[in-house]
């Protein structure tokens, strides 16, 4: 099982008992750049913070948002929306690291639930979500072709 969340108003102890309810043994930090002005939420803190609760914290670049693409991702209907997410398909999500990054993603998530983090507490308005169906997509190719 592999699910999104979003700190977007939350803490990390919310983060932590959402993964102790999924049974999730791993984060996976889709930030491009995993700093935040939210407290806990900086890549040290919060990967010292999840080890203390048996997690394990990954962060994953290859399948970051650039910044210059991020606004689109408020427009979940029109256009704009539509163009961010095309471009942060093409631009980031066909690129070998990330195909990588999904792999290694769909092979962690038979150990046990993975929980992809980022910003927004809404994925509608995120890339998580274009992660989330890549991973969907690639898990049904990978399927087909064993």
């Amino acid at each position: 099982m592999i699910m999104g969340w979003g700190y977007e108003g939350r803490t990390v102890d919310e983060l932590v008992d959402a993964c102790q309810t999924w049974g999730a043994n791993l984060v996976v930090d889709v930030r491009l750049n995993p700093v935040s002005r939210r407290a806990g939420f900086s890549k040290r803190q919060l990967a010292s913070r999840l080890e203390e609760a048996g997690i394990t914290y990954q962060h994953s670049k290859s399948l970051g948002n650039p910044r210059d693409n991020r606004a689109g991702f408020a427009d979940t209907l029109g256009e704009e929306g539509a163009r961010a997410r095309q471009r942060f398909s093409e631009e980031v999500l066909e690129t070998e690291e990330a195909t990588a990054a999904l792999d290694d993603i769909l092979r962690a998530s038979h150990d046990g639930a993975v929980v992809l983090l980022c910003f927004e507490a809404s994925e509608r308005h995120c890339h998580r979500q274009c992660v989330r169906d890549a991973l969907s997509a690639r898990e049904a190719l990978l399927a087909r072709t064993s």
